[in-house]
This record gives C-alpha cells, structure tokens and sequence, in this order.
C-alpha cells in the first residue's frame, strides 16, 4: 500500500507565513480600566487609553460651538473702543490755537542825546496755550514805527516755554531811537508838560508745539511821554477796527 504524500517544505513555510489581520490579542474585548470613553462618538464608543491626543474631531458646520452667543456683542464692543480711543487721541492731540496778546507798558526810560532821543520801553506780553502739550516760542521780532518811520528794532532767539492750557507772561525792553530833528525839539521842549509820542509794535514770533511751526503776529499801538521817564504801567491800546 502507498504512504501518504508528505508535505513539502515549501508548503510548511507557505502555512508559516499566514498571519491574521486582526491580531487576536487586539481583536478580544478590552476591560473598562483600558479604554475611556470617546469623545467624537456621542458616548456610545471607546479607545484606548492615552490615545485620545491621536483623535481628529470632525464638528458639524451646524455645531453651535462654531456660532458664540456673544460673537455681535463682543465685535460691537471692539468698534466702540476702537472709536473712543480714537475720539481720544483726536481730542487731546487736534491742535489747537496760541494766542498773542498784549498786556502793558511797564515802564519807559529817555535819554537825551546830542542827536536823537533815546527810549527803552518795558514791554509785555501774553502767550496764552490752549493745547494739552507744550509750546516752545522762539524768534520775538518787534518793530516799533513812528508813523512811517522805524524808529526801533528787537529780535530775541529764545524766548520761553508755555505749560498746556496755561498762559505765560513775557516782557521785553524795546529801544527807540527819534533822530528826526522836529521829533527831538518837540520832546526836549521845556514849554510843554507831556510830550506825546506814538508808536506802533509789530510783533511776531514762531510757536512749535505738536510736532509744527507757526507763526505769530500781533499789532500794538503806545502812546508814551518823550520827554519824561515813566515807571506807571499803563495797558497797551489794541488795534483800530
């Protein structure tokens, strides 16, 4: 009688090499210590544990996690600031005016010469800030005229500092000089009691605050006694209309 056929070798490494897909020690049930609950699968599945950090969440475009409740109370809230800040910003940075006013004669000294009458008049001015920033004023020039005539000049470089929303008072001693021959009789004349003599200032100054120049000018007329020293302050009269 005939042996059975025994199995080649091919054929044992043919049964070696078929392994299961799904591993049975994968494929049993795990126990509860092992897995946690899935946080994607409504709470009806679970994964093992430690791996919930590999999970990709798919949310549904319905998904009111997507939709804040207070999405149009926060945007609003964002664009009221935004403006106030603005309005802010705007408010205390908008430049505002300087002003040049002036105050008074504070005093006026003569000085008879061989040639001319000779006058140093004690001036004052106003410089009034209506900015929140500083102001710095530099470069007072001042021409004094008799009628048509410059009788006087004065520049000062560096003038002074206004604090905002302060105003600042700024005297200056501006010399005149009368060589008109009739001028120099008239206030040297021992007849009269008060030598009137009239002058118009033209002033202006350049004013830097908020990162600009401008510049200033101001008109003032005096009428002063050539003929005497005067140490009473007396205002400055304004500009004719």
């Amino acid at each position: 009688m005939g042996t059975a056929p025994s199995q080649s070798d091919g054929g044992e490494a043919d049964g070696d090499d078929r392994q299961p897909i799904v591993s049975r020690r994968c494929s049993r049930r795990r126990s509860t210590a092992e897995t946690v609950h899935c946080p994607t699968c409504q709470g009806i599945g679970r994964i093992p544990r430690g791996q919930e950090s590999k999970l990709v969440a798919v949310i549904p475009c319905s998904d009111q996690r997507l939709r804040p409740r207070r999405t149009k109370l926060y945007v609003a809230l964002s664009v009221a600031v935004c403006v106030l800040v603005s309005a802010l910003v705007l408010f205390f940075l908008f430049p505002r005016s300087v002003l040049l006013s002036p105050v008074s004669v504070q005093s006026s000294y003569v000085f008879f010469m061989s040639s001319s009458v000779e006058m140093n008049i004690t001036n004052v001015l106003n410089i009034t800030n209506q900015n929140f920033a500083e102001v710095r004023v530099y470069n007072l020039t001042v021409q004094a005229l008799n009628y048509q005539t410059v009788v006087g000049t004065l520049h000062v470089k560096d003038v002074t500092s206004v604090r905002p929303l302060s105003a600042q008072l700024f005297s200056f001693v501006m010399p005149v000089n009368l060589t008109d021959v009739g001028m120099r009789e008239y206030c040297q004349n021992p007849a009269l009691t008060v030598h009137i003599v009239y002058l118009h200032l033209q002033i202006s100054v350049t004013v830097y605050y908020l990162a600009h120049y401008e510049q200033l000018s101001l008109d003032a007329y005096e009428f002063l006694d050539c003929g005497a020293n005067a140490t009473v302050p007396h205002r400055l009269l304004p500009p004719p209309t």
